[in-house]
């Protein structure tokens, strides 16, 4: 077997991303249309670099399409509520920090009201918000959603670019049997029209960490959402999800669009997270619950997940939906690196046979290497209930201390195709360990034997270039290779 037509050159050299680049020292865009606003300034000023204006929201008001709103470095206990959009001819309404010089949206001490961004974009198109510090959004009330930054309605070409975003939380202690009404998130997009489409959404090159989210995610696209970009962000040290694509949570109104769709998820570093010490997954902390992802697609359909890096996470990469009937599809998970996850690596399917599943994806290409550190014997591959007619080829997995390869303790799932990989252990073949179909395989060639499964792929070494500094190119003589 040959994996390196599906080894590519870009996962090879794949390495962290160093973080947001907020504050570019570039040049400004030359614009007519171009306004400032700076801590010192007054809304009753022309708005010029000389003679700014003080407030982000009568910038905000003031905006023509094709207008560059540029802030000034300092701090800024304000919101900013953008409806106000621009056009395809005359451009966007851009929102940026200015070149060289830090610009803060501080949230301490305001309001939050329901589900509230400290930067929000209501029903607008053709928006950017670029090269901005947000943080510091916080309330410690039951039903009050902060979030950095909040995009909502319908509208086209919204781009949330080079922000550093983080201090967003809620801390209100979670009531009722569901232990709700904890939430807050760092970047939201809700599509929630169900005859307008939100879409060509990019999301590139932010840093969202440091949250309290309680039921809620980090990074999350929600509902009637078409096309979508999630790429070069870093996302870390929250305590739930980090990057969720989301479906059928009534979003939108209409199930028939109520579905993130169509998107790329790309390039982003995403570790540090884990529910473990969130007491909207049980109260008495640390609660023994680690089942937050670092890139969650629950209900999404259409979507490629390639060349992120995952690590220090509850769950690496899953793939699943929770509402019943329900199913997340036509998934591409592809040169991912996910190492060192608490529960598992890459999960799939519904996580009881009460919820959904997931269909007609593949995983391809990815390197699994030493998850399950929890030891609970769910694997490097975690397969649960409702999986149909997906494709698992040309990974390598590499087990960690369990032993535990592939784990797939559900026997709801049917016309799965897994073959052409490479596994190793670090111990002998037979001693390795695969689960399916709720009977444990101990051996290669007994899991080979017992379930058809993998009969071209192999079991051996494959030659990282430094598994300790977290470098997992291939060094020229790996099975991998040949």
């Amino acid at each position: 077997m040959s994996l390196q037509t599906l080894w590519p050159a870009s996962l090879l050299g794949l390495v962290l991303l160093s973080g947001c680049t907020y504050a570019h020292n570039e040049p400004l865009p030359e614009t007519a249309d171009a306004y400032y606003v700076a801590a010192g300034g007054d809304d009753s000023n022309p708005g010029t670099i000389d003679s700014p204006w003080k407030t982000l929201q009568h910038a905000a008001d003031s905006a023509v399409p094709g207008s560059y709103i540029y802030i000034r470095g300092g701090i800024y206990h304000q919101k900013l509520y953008i409806t106000n959009g621009g056009t395809e001819s005359a451009g966007p309404v851009v929102f940026s920090g200015y070149p060289g010089e830090t610009a803060v949206l501080d949230g301490e001490g305001l309001s939050v009201d329901g589900l509230e961004g400290l930067a929000e974009i209501d029903h607008a198109s053709y928006v950017t918000i670029q090269d901005l510090e947000i943080r510091n959004y916080q309330t410690a009330a039951q039903d009050e959603v902060p979030a950095g930054i909040y995009v909502h309605g319908s509208g086209q070409t919204i781009s949330l670019l080079n922000n550093r975003i983080h201090s967003i939380a809620n801390t209100a202690t979670p009531a009722g049997k569901e232990l709700s009404g904890r939430d807050a998130h760092g970047i939201a997009v809700y599509g929630t029209e169900a005859d307008e489409t939100l879409s060509n959404l990019k999301i590139d090159g932010n840093e969202v960490y440091d949250l309290v989210l309680g039921s809620s995610e980090a990074l999350v696209v929600n509902g009637n959402v078409d096309s979508f970009e999630i790429t070069n962000n870093r996302v870390h040290d929250t305590d739930n999800i980090g990057i969720d694509i989301i479906g059928y949570e009534g979003t939108a109104g209409d199930q028939a669009v109520d579905q993130a769709r169509n998107g790329t998820v790309s390039g982003n570093v995403v570790y540090g997270i884990s529910s473990n010490n969130n007491p909207s997954y049980g109260t008495s902390l640390p609660n023994d619950n680690y089942s937050a992802g670092g890139i969650y697609i629950d209900g999404g359909r259409t979507i490629l997940v390639e060349q992120n890096r995952l690590y220090d996470n509850d769950i690496g990469i899953e793939l699943a939906s929770e509402h019943k009937g329900r199913l997340t599809s036509d998934i591409t998970v592809r040169d991912n690196v996910v190492y060192r996850n608490r529960l598992t690596g890459i999960a799939m399917g519904g996580y009881d046979e009460e919820r959904g599943g997931t269909s007609d994806s593949t995983v391809v290409s990815n390197t699994l290497y030493q998850n399950d550190l929890l030891g609970g014997g769910n694997g490097q591959l975690y397969l649960q209930a409702n999986l149909s007619r997906n494709i698992i080829t040309g990974n390598i997995i590499v087990a960690g201390d369990t032993g535990v390869l592939i784990s797939n303790d559900y026997t709801s799932n049917k016309d799965n195709t897994v073959d052409s990989n490479l596994y190793y252990a670090g111990t002998e073949a037979d001693e390795a360990v695969w689960v399916w179909n709720k009977r444990e395989y101990n051996g290669f060639s007994a899991y080979q034997r017992g379930t058809g499964n993998d009969l071209s792929s192999q079991f051996a070494d494959p030659q990282f270039k430094d598994v300790s500094r977290d470098d997992f190119r291939l060094e020229p003589d790996s099975p991998a290779l040949k």
